[in-house]
């Protein structure tokens, strides 16, 4: 099969798959070094490389997802308050096999939203090797993430554009 036919199959099988469909199997660290490592193959102007990733795994995805519900806790108003939500936190967090916090960071050297398209090519390119090993992934953007300044220790210059799920199907 000639690449140009691989890479099509790759984009057009690409999919946003959930955690309820993830299994427990642990996503090996070489398949999460590799999609980190396409992830900062993606364009950037100027070479700022302005995405910063975390993983977070095992018992840090379970404080992750537990610091995501006392945020929904204290934000929602309580007419606002789902149950179902403040449970669905931390089961997406349980079921995945990694979490990815997708910062962007802006060093005025260029365009914010330049710096915001890289970050998003950057995890194209995480999507679509996610897709090629066969591990679910999505990338969320709750409002939630815009609280996160301890977990993710954000700064002044950075922004929080969401968390990326994945795990083993």
């Amino acid at each position: 099969m000639k690449n140009s036919e691989i890479l099509k199959q790759i984009i057009t099988s690409r999919r946003s798959i959930f955690p309820k469909e993830y299994s427990e199997i642990p996503i090996p660290k070489e398949i999460l070094d590799e999609i980190l490592n396409s992830a900062v193959l993606a364009p950037n102007h100027k070479r700022t490389k302005p995405w910063r990733f975390k993983i977070f795994e095992n018992n840090e995805k379970l404080e992750l997802g537990k610091e995501l519900q006392q945020i929904y806790k204290k934000i929602t108003p309580e007419f606002q308050f789902l149950q179902k939500k403040y449970d669905d936190i931390l089961f997406k967090a349980e079921k995945a096999g990694a979490i990815i916090t997708i910062v962007v960071e802006f060093s005025e050297l260029v365009p914010e939203w330049e710096e915001i398209a890289a970050t998003a090519m950057a995890v194209q390119n995480m999507y679509l090797t996610c897709t090629a090993h066969q591990i679910g992934c999505y990338w969320s953007s709750p409002k939630l993430v815009n609280y996160l300044e301890k977990a993710v220790q954000i700064q002044e210059n950075q922004q929080c554009l969401g968390l990326f799920y994945m795990g083993q199907l």
